[in-house]
């Protein structure tokens, strides 16, 4: 039982849950805090990379290593990290997480050659794959209602926008230069945060769950599902920068496929003998589930393949600065900022509708700033929509992106709480492993698939824009599937 004057707590499939109160708030800032950390370090490194080749003196080896070793570390463990929350309690493996992640960062910053900042890097995955995984259990364990779905709606707001914001801070932090440490203060933020945090986390986060699974490890499971997720990922990652070719990326491919029907095989198989698995299957029997997660995975994939492909027509095509880049892309947060605090306000009706209308809003939205993309490019636009000459219709982008970010949130938020809805709490950290991993992986897959159709359009002078609207294209057909699977869930009346 927690002892905490939130409220009444409630025990729900074997699991204490909690109707928080008064200290409700602080709670979700901890959380919330240390998701964007982790997520804002993904990317708050990308914008510096110049700058660390020319301090470090790191070659390309070090540097796509430095990129890659924290989300091969997240990717592969992030699981795992899941499962141990259930065994030591989720708020002791939330702190053990922030720690690590907190003194990784450290080193980073610190981090006196290339090959300290790989480890340092590799490091800050794997604590942050123990950390993430525990703030959506705590948010389904600690909540209930309307409360919930507010709380998931944060999250989701954190969890989608922490590469852009990550971007943005990254550019700040070097045009600023404080204290002339360039790209270091990226990384050494994170002390202070983290070490604030740590103290907030002994008051406000609950004690250990009633009834948390302290079953043994399923270290097969550990084995079988850490190798199919390196084998998926190390590929998109790191395999184009190497040369490798097609034959080699599919046989990985391969094999991971082969690795996660093994681990299916094998969990089910635990699961049948009276074990604790991994992962717990049976979290995606109820209707709808299954295809709400595909849903919401396709939205994610296609926001970081669309913020990927905006990035570059901006800084490549446009001559913008990582800062400035940054920047023109504020609408878009803004935007899902907007729907994810106001979705609870609006109708019953109406809010059911979100998830349909969302992904079909982003399209419009992205389509739109594609046709004034091409018209500014064939000098079909007015002078006072490119005001710096640049080809690019400023005006219309503000909106536009607006209206983009808004249908990304409309389309992720209201779904996700839906499918949490159906699912017992005991099932959090399966939930939460899964809705981890599944972000990442969209997250990789669209940058490495669908990123790649913008390097291959726009491999000449001048053909930016032209890139931009093929990943455009790309991106519209993937919404138009998630729309899909959105409207089979809506059509779901779970038992």
């Amino acid at each position: 039982m927690f002892k905490t004057r939130r409220g009444p707590a409630a025990r729900v499939g074997g699991v204490t849950t909690l109707a928080p109160g008064r200290r409700a708030v602080p709670l979700l800032t901890v959380l919330l805090v240390g998701q964007a950390m982790a997520s804002m370090d993904g990317s708050i490194v990308a914008v510096a990379i110049p700058t660390i080749r020319h301090t470090l003196g790191a070659g390309d080896a070090a540097i796509q290593l430095t990129l890659a070793g924290y989300t091969l570390a997240f990717g592969v463990l992030v699981v795992t990290g899941a499962r141990l929350g259930d065994r030591l309690g989720h708020a002791t493996a939330f702190r053990l997480g922030l720690a690590g992640f907190t003194l990784a960062s450290l080193a980073c910053g610190l981090a006196p050659d290339p090959a300290t900042l790989v480890v340092a890097r590799i490091v800050q995955g794997a604590t942050g794959a123990l950390m993430v995984p525990q703030v959506l259990s705590m948010i389904q364990l600690s909540f209930q209602g309307a409360r919930r779905a507010r709380a998931i709606g944060l999250y989701s707001m954190v969890l989608a926008l922490g590469v852009a914001a990550g971007q943005l801070v990254g550019g700040l932090v070097v045009a600023l230069d404080l204290g002339g440490l360039a790209w270091r203060p990226a990384f050494l933020l994170n002390l202070p945060v983290g070490v604030v945090l740590l103290v907030a986390s002994r008051r406000h986060l609950p004690p250990r769950t009633a009834g948390a699974a302290a079953t043994r490890l399923d270290l097969v499971g550990v084995g079988l599902l850490s190798a199919a997720m390196l084998a998926a990922v190390l590929p998109v990652v790191i395999g184009r920068e190497q040369g490798w070719p097609a034959w080699a990326m599919g046989g990985s491919l391969l094999v991971a496929a082969v690795g996660l029907v093994s681990f299916r095989w094998y969990e089910h198989r635990l699961a049948g003998r009276g074990g604790a698995p991994l992962v717990e299957l049976t979290a995606l029997r109820p209707a709808g589930v299954r295809p709400g997660l595909v849903a919401g995975f396709l939205i994610m994939g296609c926001y970081a393949a669309y913020l990927f492909a905006l990035m570059l027509h901006l800084q490549d095509g446009l001559g913008f600065g990582p800062l400035a880049a940054g920047l023109t892309f504020l609408p878009y947060p803004a935007g899902f900022a907007l729907v994810s605090l106001g979705e609870q306000r609006l109708p019953a009706r109406l809010r059911a509708a979100l998830p349909v209308a969302g992904p079909l809003l982003f399209a419009g939205a992205i389509g739109l700033l594609a046709l004034a993309v091409l018209g500014a490019g064939s000098g079909g636009w007015p002078a006072v929509l490119d005001p710096g000459g640049r080809g690019w219709p400023a005006v219309l982008a503000v909106p536009l992106l607006l209206l983009a970010g808004a249908g990304h949130a409309a389309g992720f938020t209201p779904l996700f709480a839906r499918v949490l809805s159906w699912v017992e709490p005991r099932y959090a950290a399966t939930l939460s492993g899964m809705g981890s991993t599944g972000s990442l992986l969209a997250g990789v897959f669209g940058v490495a698939a669908v990123g790649s159709v913008y390097l291959a359009v726009a491999d000449a002078p001048g053909r930016s824009a032209a890139g931009l609207i093929a990943v455009t294209a790309v991106v519209i057909g993937l919404l138009l599937v998630g729309a899909g699977c959105a409207r089979r869930v809506r059509s779901v009346r779970p038992d």
